[in-house]
C-alpha cells in the first residue's frame, strides 16, 4: 500500500515539530532493536493471541452497527491507485478480466474472476475500521466469505495460514498479508467488492480487498490478486508474514 502507512511515533514527529524528543525516540528505537527486548515484545504479541483465542469464541463477531451509524466518509489510506499499466487497463475494463488465483494447499486451484465471486452467496456487514494510525470508521461492505472460497477449493488439513497477495506494489515489492485459519474461516472474514452499497472505488482496494473484522486495518489487503494457503509463513517475505510486518515490525496478530 503506497502513501505509506507512517508509523505512529514518525507522525507524531512530523505533526509536532519535536526535533528535540528525536534523541529519546532514537534510544527507544536502540532499546527495541536489542535481541532481548524483541523477545519480550514477540511474547507480547504471541500472548495477545492466546488469550483472545482462549477468551473468546471461534466465531465471536466483531460489533455490527445500523445504517444510521454510517460514517460520513470511509477514508482512503495505503495506495491509492496501484503502480503500473496492467491496473489502469483493468479498471478501464471494469475489472471483467480480473482475477483472483487460489493457490497452495488445495486440492482445486481456481482462477475466480469478480462473476464467480458475486455469483456465490453473499454476506453484508456494517463495521468499524480501526486504523492503526489512530482513526476509526463504520461502513457496509459486502462479499463472499473466504470461508466459501477455501471451500470450494477444499484446503487440505495441513493449511495453518491463508495469505493474500495484492497488484500494489511499495518500493518495487508486493503488497502481502496473511492471516490463521482461525480467522480465515470467521463468518465476518469476507472479499468484499462493495462499500455502502456501491461498488468498491479504487482507493479503497478496489475491485476486491479483504475484511477481516477482528483486526486492525492493516491486516485488510487491498487489491486481491491471490490467496494462498500454507502450512507454514517462513517462505512468506522475510518469514513475519505480512509486508509492514516484514519492514517495520508491525505485529502479525493485530487483533482487536
Amino acid at each position: 500500500m503506497t502513501g505509506l502507512i507512517l508509523p505512529r511515533r514518525e507522525l507524531i514527529v512530523r505533526a509536532g515539530g519535536m526535533a528535540a524528543a528525536l534523541p529519546l525516540l532514537a534510544a527507544c528505537d536502540r532499546v527495541n532493536e536489542a535481541p532481548a527486548v524483541r523477545k519480550i515484545l514477540s511474547m507480547g504479541e504471541e500472548m495477545n493471541r492466546a488469550s483472545q483465542r482462549a477468551l473468546t469464541d471461534r466465531d465471536a463477531l466483531a460489533p455490527e452497527y445500523g445504517r444510521a451509524d454510517l460514517s460520513p466518509v470511509f477514508r482512503a489510506n495505503g495506495t491509492r491507485l496501484p503502480e503500473g499499466a496492467d491496473y489502469p487497463a483493468h479498471a478501464a475494463n471494469g475489472f471483467a478480466d480480473w482475477r483472483v488465483r487460489v493457490s497452495g494447499l488445495v486440492a482445486r486451484p481456481l482462477s475466480l474472476s469478480l462473476a464467480d465471486l458475486r455469483a456465490m452467496p453473499q454476506r453484508r456487514q456494517i463495521t468499524r475500521h480501526d486504523c492503526v494510525e489512530g482513526w476509526s470508521a463504520i461502513a457496509e461492505w459486502m462479499g463472499p466469505q473466504l470461508r466459501q472460497v477455501l471451500a470450494a477449493a477444499g484446503v487440505r488439513d495441513a493449511a495453518r495460514y491463508i495469505v493474500f497477495h495484492c497488484a500494489d506494489r511499495i518500493g518495487g515489492a508486493a503488497y502481502y498479508e496473511s492471516c490463521d485459519m482461525v480467522d480465515a474461516l470467521h463468518p465476518q472474514t469476507i472479499l468484499a467488492w462493495a462499500l455502502n452499497g456501491s461498488v468498491l472505488p479504487i482507493a479503497n482496494g478496489a475491485p476486491l480487498r479483504l475484511r477481516i473484522e477482528r483486526q486492525l486495518g492493516y491486516k485488510h489487503a487491498k487489491y486481491l490478486t491471490g490467496i494462498e494457503a500454507v502450512a507454514s509463513l517462513e517462505k512468506v517475505g522475510a518469514g513475519k508474514g505480512g509486508f509492514w510486518e516484514d519492514r517495520i515490525d508491525y505485529e502479525w496478530y493485530a487483533g482487536i
